[in-house]
Formats: structure tokens, C-alpha cells, sequence
């Protein structure tokens, strides 16, 4: 059992608590498919470093590396049934990523939406804010534990619910560009956009619910490389020029 030790934050910090959305591809690294345990174990050194600066950090991981309502994958199903498989698959994930942050020392606490005692705890407000506390990494799973919404929608619910300061939404590129910059060369990056011109333009930072929830609720949302290794320490540490901040 890992022994439990308060950390102290430091000073200069941008952000008391936050909220890290991680897609399940990026634990694919590589492959086609799955989960790439020296991937989740990168991202688990990131979270390691950002945690003893004395931040409070939650995760939210997707489930698209294994199976996604949406997809190709879930053929014909009933859509309920799929988001269902999907909610399970971010179960697994959150699950691999514990054993690589506890490997690490760092005490870690899954919750899920959906009733799987055996692996999490369920969600419980309160108790995720006193696990937070109380120093411990907490990952939430199972997305909000309803069909037809994505885990986006469950990171911004979280987010809200645990007052995080900010969502860190993690992706492969620099942060919001005006098109997609693996497909178009004149793509631009945006410092900054407002929540309504990611609505208006359609651009794929979240889905609209998420968005629209961030909006209404004054959270910012923080757009951004997680393939650079200290990425989330820099934005953390508020060093400029560090993806793409949402707001108002």
C-alpha cells in the first residue's frame, strides 16, 4: 500500500485544481488499438510532476482506443447499448492508468458513473472533492453514466462539480486552429477564441454540449499538446504560449 504524504503547493502556480480530459487514443500511442502501457505510464510521469507542485488533479479518460459508440465498431447495435461497451472501456483505461500513477507512488483514486465496485468507487461529489483534499490523483470513468453523451459532456460535468479551475484538454496538436492542421498546411492557431466562435466555426475542440455547458458556467478550457513532454507542467507553471485558451 502506498503510504499517503500531504503535498504543499507551490507558489506561482496559475491553477489550484484542475481537470485533465484524456482521449483513450492517446493511450494507443502507436498501435491500432488498445492500450500502450509505457504511453500510460508517460502520462502518469506528466501527472506525477504536475501533482507534487501541490495542484489538485483529476482526469477524465475516453474510451475510443477500445470501443466508441459512435464508431464503425458498433455496426447496427442499439446506441444505448454501445455508449454502454464504451462507458466499460473507460473503466479499463482509468484502471491501467492508476497502476501506472501507483507505480509511481502516487496515490490515486478511481470513480465511476456506472456501479462497478470490484474496480472503482462509485462517483460521489463530495467524496471526489475530499480524495482531491486529501492529495490524491482522481480519475473519473464511465463518462456521466448515460447513453448519448460523450465523455467531453462528462469532463465538463466533472469539471463543474469538483470546482476545477480549468479543463486541460489534452490532443496531439498545439491547440485550436482554424482548420485542421494534419490536413490543411494554412491552418492558423489561436491564442485565444471565444466559446461562441468554437460554436459558430464548428471547430472540433469539444462537442457542443461540452462547450455549451463551459459557456454558461464561466469555465475556461485550455486546448493543448500532450505529446510535448512537460506540457502540462508549463501550463500549470502559466508559461506563455502554451496551447489555446476557450473562453469568453
Amino acid at each position: 500500500m502506498i503510504a499517503e504524504k500531504h503535498v504543499s503547493q507551490s507558489p506561482g502556480l496559475r491553477y489550484r485544481r484542475v481537470l485533465l480530459k484524456i482521449s483513450g487514443e492517446a493511450l494507443m500511442g502507436e498501435q491500432n488499438f488498445g492500450i500502450d502501457v509505457d504511453v500510460a505510464r508517460t502520462v502518469a510521469e506528466e501527472l506525477k510532476a504536475v501533482h507534487e507542485l501541490g495542484v489538485q488533479v483529476a482526469v477524465v479518460v475516453g474510451g475510443g482506443n477500445i470501443f466508441r459508440g459512435v464508431s464503425r465498431s458498433a455496426g447496427n447495435m442499439d446506441r444505448a447499448a454501445a455508449d454502454y461497451i464504451g462507458m466499460l472501456a473507460t473503466v479499463m483505461n482509468a484502471v491501467v492508468l492508476q497502476d501506472a500513477l501507483e507505480k509511481l507512488d502516487v496515490h490515486t483514486r478511481v470513480m465511476s458513473a456506472i456501479d462497478i465496485p470490484q474496480l472503482a468507487e462509485p462517483f460521489i461529489r463530495r467524496r471526489a472533492v475530499r480524495h482531491l483534499e486529501k492529495d490524491r490523483i482522481v480519475i473519473f470513468a464511465a463518462g456521466t453514466g448515460n447513453p448519448y453523451f460523450t465523455t467531453d459532456s462528462a469532463a465538463a460535468l466533472r469539471a463543474l462539480e469538483i470546482e476545477a479551475d480549468i479543463i486541460l484538454k489534452a490532443t496531439k496538436v498545439e491547440g485550436v486552429y482554424s482548420a485542421d492542421p494534419m490536413k490543411d498546411s494554412t491552418a492558423t492557431r489561436y491564442d485565444s477564441i471565444t466559446y461562441q466562435e468554437v460554436l459558430e466555426q464548428q471547430l472540433k475542440v469539444m462537442d457542443a454540449s461540452a462547450i455549451s455547458l463551459c459557456m454558461d458556467n464561466h469555465l475556461p478550457i485550455l486546448v493543448f499538446n500532450m505529446r510535448q513532454p512537460g506540457n502540462i507542467k508549463r501550463v500549470i507553471t502559466g508559461e506563455p504560449g502554451i496551447g489555446t485558451v476557450v473562453g469568453f
